[in-house]
């Protein structure tokens, strides 16, 4: 018995390296072929160069379309935090009938599938005359990434101590001063988690951003998507490559900045 345990550990670490391996593949090999010197996608590379990167920095339409993704994507999860935080306090302190009806209201776009959102909101738009407009995906995709700050910021608060917000009122704090210096610090983890969901549903989401896109107004995962129909190059590869580094870089700052094991932990 004493030496199935250690035996036990041996394989549940194999099987986790085994996980990660498979997780992290795909990006590996994204990023081999990015620096390929053929003209087609080949893995394992073919010699070294940087020529696809330089094509790509050099094509003001990715610039656009990254800086255009990054812009929705931040304002949309920022929208969410200011309009979700709320309605999770709220939901977590009441216990009416109406709970279940406004909860399952805020998590429908996680049932509906995106495509459908998406060709809603273009018809819906078009009503206000808004359609195909930087406002029209801005509002749809802060309606997808709602949900993931709604949801996990009230698992966070399922755990909450509601004495310690009343101590703190006690003792003469404003609920402004309250929440930022005692709840907040305490759901800090929900929150970090449905933004960092949101950040990312909305910096990859198709479905809904080709309805109401342009040639003008193209995010990336849309130009993308129009690109590989007609051409598929190491280029593709590149653009991709770079939004992992990017990713990469987000990680780091926020494990910089925040501690993601601190987040984890609270």
């Amino acid at each position: 018995m004493s030496h199935s345990v250690p035996l036990g550990r041996w394989l549940l670490h194999g099987f986790c390296l085994l996980a990660v391996a498979f997780l992290l593949m795909p990006l590996i090999v994204i990023v081999a072929v990015s620096f390929t010197t053929t003209e087609y996608l080949a893995f394992p590379p073919e010699g070294f160069t940087l020529r696809w990167y330089r094509q790509f920095l050099l094509d003001k339409s990715y610039i656009d379309s990254i800086l255009l993704s990054a812009g929705l994507s931040v304002s949309a999860t920022f929208t969410a935090m200011v309009l979700g935080i709320p309605v999770a306090l709220v939901l977590s302190r009441t216990t009416t009938r109406f709970n279940g009806i406004v909860t399952g209201l805020f998590l429908s776009p996680l049932v509906l599938p995106t495509i459908v959102i998406g060709a809603a909101l273009l018809q819906f738009a078009s009503q206000l005359g808004m359609a195909r407009t930087w406002t029209a995906l801005y509002i749809g995709h802060t309606v997808l990434v709602i949900p993931y700050l709604v949801r996990t910021t009230l698992a966070s608060l399922s755990r909450f101590d509601v004495s310690l917000e009343r101590a703190s009122l006690d003792l003469g704090a404003s609920r402004f001063k309250t929440f930022f210096l005692v709840t907040f610090p305490l759901v800090k983890s929900g929150i970090v988690a449905g933004a960092l969901f949101g950040l990312i549903i909305s910096w990859v989401n198709v479905e809904l951003s080709i309805f109401n896109s342009t040639s003008a107004l193209l995010p990336l995962p849309v130009k993308l998507f129009n690109y590989v129909q007609y051409s598929i190059d190491p280029m593709i590869a590149a653009v991709s490559a770079s939004t992992i580094y990017v990713a990469v870089i987000v990680v780091l700052v926020i494990d910089w900045t925040i501690g993601i094991d601190r987040v984890n932990s609270s």
